[in-house]
């Protein structure tokens, strides 16, 4: 009996050793989940297995490190040079962005042989609606309209391209009908370029062109100089908005009724806060110089990389591939590769039909927990 109630016991402590084991393995896993973790812990792997070499083999490995200190600067130099390239092609493709924005914002009528083109999309239409248009194309050349260039050019392209969709609000969609064209201008040194965004007259601001430019280097850290991987933005400013009086969208009037403590009086405040509009893209968050890498907030930081994002994406793509955009062509290459990044592989091919079915319900669970 003894011996019975001994078992019976001790049963209880050794299924909460279990479990708190259990727990323990959990926490860890939960912990290695984080890259930064990982890489912590790799790091100081890495640290222990070069300490335990020879002294000669750390001499050599030494001189290697000079060797790739030396393969690096060459590689800045190699950056600066395709830079240099680059804005030395850009002066050849400007005649012809020039010409774009004449046709667009209406100066200049293509002649019939400059608009030869096969017009895929239109074959694959009903025979009904192709005929539709037939008609309306035969109207238009009897009576044309006087409707010039292309309407919505850039106001549309904003529309198409998700990550400029995002930040257009309705309050600046007016505004943005005036947009006539985008332009780069590209300066070899100091490594920058400037967006230009041109605008007709309008009722909100007295600008005829907003600028936002972007400072780049491209040369490796002395305190990190393997991290290098080419010019990268570090900087932008924008311009100030010369807006007209009421026409501000970036601002908003907000009421707030405030009752006092002891008096119970009541009473209505005014404030001016910050709107959601595209036009705060011109007055980009800051870091003063002298602050450290390690000091900059984690909101901030993510800010200005999504700006740099946005700014590097607009010179890229969207100005020498505007009419792309404009049809839609170009953001389907976009959603075609973002589709290839979500694709995710099985690599369980032998596991039993139980331990699949588990396997697909949880990836069900993260695709909708993301």
């Amino acid at each position: 009996m003894a011996t019975e109630h001994d078992q019976s016991g001790d049963c209880p402590d050794d299924l909460e050793s279990v479990e708190e084991e259990e727990t323990g393995q959990e926490i860890a896993n939960r912990i290695l989940e984080f890259p930064n973790v990982l890489a912590a812990i790799q790091s100081q792997r890495n640290a222990e297995m070069l300490a335990l070499l020879p002294a000669t083999v750390k001499r050599r490995i030494k001189a290697l490190k000079k060797i790739q200190l030396e393969a690096t600067h060459i590689e800045a130099k190699f950056y600066k040079e395709v830079h240099e390239l680059e804005c030395k092609y850009h002066k050849l493709y400007v005649p012809l962005y020039e010409k774009r924005s004449t046709i667009v914002n209406g100066q200049y009528e293509p002649t019939d042989e400059e608009s030869q083109w096969p017009s895929d999309d239109e074959e694959e239409l009903p025979a009904a609606l192709k005929e539709k248009i037939k008609l309306e194309e035969e109207r238009e050349r009897k009576d044309p309209k006087d409707e010039k260039g292309v309407p919505d050019f850039w106001l549309t392209i904003f529309r198409n391209v998700g990550l400029l969709a995002e930040m257009v609000q309705t309050h600046d969609v007016p505004i943005l009908k005036h947009l006539t064209d985008i332009k780069i201008i590209c300066k070899e040194d100091p490594m920058t370029f400037t967006l230009e965004f041109h605008f007709s007259p309008n009722e909100f601001f007295s600008n005829a062109v907003l600028t936002k430019e972007y400072e780049m280097k491209c040369t490796p850290e002395v305190d990190d100089p393997f991290s290098f991987e080419g010019p990268e933005i570090y900087k932008c400013s924008g311009c100030t908005i010369n807006w007209n009086k009421g026409k501000n969208v970036t601002l908003k009037t907000v009421k707030k009724k405030q009752k006092h403590k002891s008096r119970g009086v009541v009473r209505t405040v005014t404030k001016t806060v910050q709107n959601d509009s595209f036009f705060n893209f011109f007055t980009p968050p800051t870091i003063p110089e002298d602050t450290k890498e390690e000091d900059v907030d984690e909101d901030l930081r993510n800010l200005l990389t999504t700006d740099f994002e946005i700014g590097h994406y607009i010179r890229e793509r969207i100005i020498p591939h505007a009419v792309l955009f404009f049809t839609g062509e170009g953001c389907e290459d976009e959603d075609d590769f973002e589709e290839e990044e979500e694709e995710e592989d099985d690599d369980d091919e032998e596991a039993d039909s139980d331990c699949k079915e588990s396997t697909k319900i949880n990836k069900d669970q993260n695709c909708k927990q993301q």
